[in-house]
């Protein structure tokens, strides 16, 4: 391996870097700014992929959050990567629905805004739609840009996509208090864990929840994959997967699997 990609370096760039230099693509409900957790945080790009019908239209998102997801995810992500820059791109609605076209518009705008990584706190199990999510995933890879997704709440067994490809950062929940611990489980297709259960965050509204589910583990991925890139610019997909690999705790305890739930 080459030097600047020992692990000895990452292990210091997970604990030293601010995510100084990473744009990050939360693609998701929406970012209320105005919450006072994210105080000081502005946007790189705030917009909105909206159906009109007969056709996808791309619009202000206006600092909107149509649900809480995406302000949550936010928070995490800022918390972990400060420096990092983070633009929204709204591709789910108030329930967190959306539709394959919708979101693969989403994705293109934030790879034509040239973000080094994206949050894909969703999934989508309609097997018919792979090639579909596969387009957009393959141009990521081949561009060098990191996307890291969420796993199913019930069965992580179960194939969706994004997160159902070999270049994706695919994450499930587990119970830790450290938002900087994460774990790794070779033989499986979601091979990564973090923080996700019982977590405080900002909700839409001014208010908190606490919450628990893949979508809340997704971000401390995210964070902790920011502060690698910022300290080692220009690393390709699968060698920080590698590194990431190689330097996760053991597999935690399988426990039972629950809903997300936000309470």
């Amino acid at each position: 391996m080459n030097k600047l990609l020992s692990l000895d370096v990452a292990r210091q760039s997970l604990r030293e870097g601010t995510g100084r230099g990473v744009k990050i693509a939360i693609i998701d409900s929406g970012i209320d700014v105005s919450h006072p957790a994210l105080a000081g945080l502005t946007l790189a790009d705030d917009i909105a992929v909206v159906d009109k019908g007969h056709y996808i239209d791309v619009i202000p998102g206006g600092g909107v959050d149509l649900y809480g997801h995406g302000t949550a995810i936010a928070y995490i992500i800022h918390s972990i990567a400060p420096e990092a820059e983070i633009g929204s791109i709204r591709v789910l609605g108030d329930r967190l629905n959306s539709r394959t076209a919708i979101i693969q518009e989403g994705a293109r705008q934030a790879l034509d805004l040239g973000y080094h990584i994206l949050n894909c706190s969703f999934g989508c199990g309609i097997e018919e739609h792979i090639l579909k999510y596969k387009a957009w995933i393959d141009e990521a890879y081949l561009k060098g840009v990191h996307i890291v997704a969420a796993c199913n709440n019930i069965d992580f067994h179960k194939p969706e996509w994004p997160g159902y490809f070999p270049s994706v950062f695919t994450v499930n929940f587990c119970q830790t208090e450290r938002p900087d611990q994460f774990f790794y489980s070779p033989g499986y297709m979601v091979e990564f864990a973090a923080r996700g259960e019982d977590v405080e965050v900002p909700w839409s509204g001014g208010g908190y929840k606490k919450v628990t589910g893949t979508s809340y583990a997704t971000p401390h991925i995210v964070g902790m994959l920011a502060r690698l890139i910022s300290r080692i610019p220009g690393i390709r997909p699968l060698e920080a997967k590698a590194l990431m690999q190689r330097l996760a705790d053991a597999p935690p305890p399988q426990g039972e699997a629950r809903q997300e739930l936000v309470s």
